[in-house]
């Protein structure tokens, strides 16, 4: 581990957790958006783009060279209440660059103007959109945290409805327990260093209102995934999602799904987002594009 990694986690827990644990969702929006800007850099060479796509738009991120490559259609995290493509732009470039793929981030409704199912039917619509947009290209879909918990429910959705699926799904850090059930929950929360445990089920009411926790629809974990191409999730020990990853892993190797579960050690909260600064933030990338290129190499047209 490098000597960045305390710092960072020093930094995260004195500095942003604490934001995190009052801030409305507007404030967190703007304070995210207003960070990721000079804190996130994106590698030169990448061609951003604001398009329409499907019932919305997206935001582009296209390397050169990447015509011949994948499409990763991303859905960025934030609680279901803030985020943005802007907020993950650097890391999907990053790692676009690596891979040679066109990176796809839809701006999805946020709640709590849209509770669910708003953001999954966007994503839904994205992704079928995205398979129009580039027939001839594999996509992926990969998202964090809550935009983790969108890219499972969405594959879940993909298979019972028999739709054409992805060559594969990536998740950092993904939400997938809504129920928040995982022992993790609590006995990590204080090793967090982002995010605030005690704030989890406030922003999520926001997203689900009446809707069941428990629906798969938006807790993945209680999702029927069998049939699923493979998938790849990475979270660190010290999170309090770290649970939630890990039984997700668990849940779709018992389903026959080929699973990839990379586990690190007192890494903060989608630690890939940091690649500018931390060394092990830049070695998951490398290891996840490694895992992108080998399911892009061996997939064939599904379903």
């Amino acid at each position: 581990m490098s000597w960045l990694r305390p710092a960072l986690n020093t930094y995260l827990r004195w500095t942003e957790k604490p934001k995190l644990r009052r801030a409305t969702p507007e404030e967190a929006r703007r304070s995210f958006l207003q960070k990721s800007r000079i804190f996130f850099h994106a590698p030169r060479g990448i061609q951003r783009d604001i398009v329409p796509f499907g019932p919305g738009e997206a935001l582009t991120l296209a390397p050169r060279g990447h015509r011949s490559g994948p499409v990763l259609l991303y859905f960025h995290g934030g609680g279901f209440v803030f985020g943005a493509p802007e907020t993950h732009a650097a890391m999907l470039a990053a790692l676009a660059q690596r891979v040679g793929a066109l990176a796809v981030l839809p701006r999805y409704p946020l709640a709590p103007e849209h509770p669910f199912p708003a953001a999954l039917d966007h994503a839904l619509a994205s992704y079928h959109a995205c398979r129009a947009a580039y027939p001839d290209r594999p996509v992926l879909i990969g998202g964090d945290s809550a935009g983790g918990a969108l890219s499972l429910s969405l594959l879940a959705r993909l298979i019972a409805s028999d739709a054409p699926l992805p060559a594969g799904v990536f998740a950092f850090s993904p939400l997938t327990d809504l129920t928040f059930s995982a022992p993790s929950f609590q006995t990590n929360a204080e090793a967090e260093v982002v995010l605030p445990a005690e704030r989890a089920a406030e922003m999520v009411q926001m997203y689900l209102r009446d809707t069941d926790p428990r629906d798969p629809d938006v807790s993945p974990l209680f999702g029927d995934f069998t049939g699923a191409p493979p998938v790849w999730i990475t979270v660190a020990d010290t999170e309090i999602l770290y649970d939630d990853s890990r039984r997700m892993a668990a849940h779709l190797r018992a389903q026959g799904v080929d699973v990839a579960f990379v586990q690190e050690h007192d890494l903060p909260h989608v630690w890939p987002i940091f690649h500018n600064v931390l060394p092990e933030a830049r070695a998951t990338l490398d290891q996840l594009s490694g895992w992108i290129k080998a399911q892009t190499a061996a997939s064939a047209p599904t379903r």
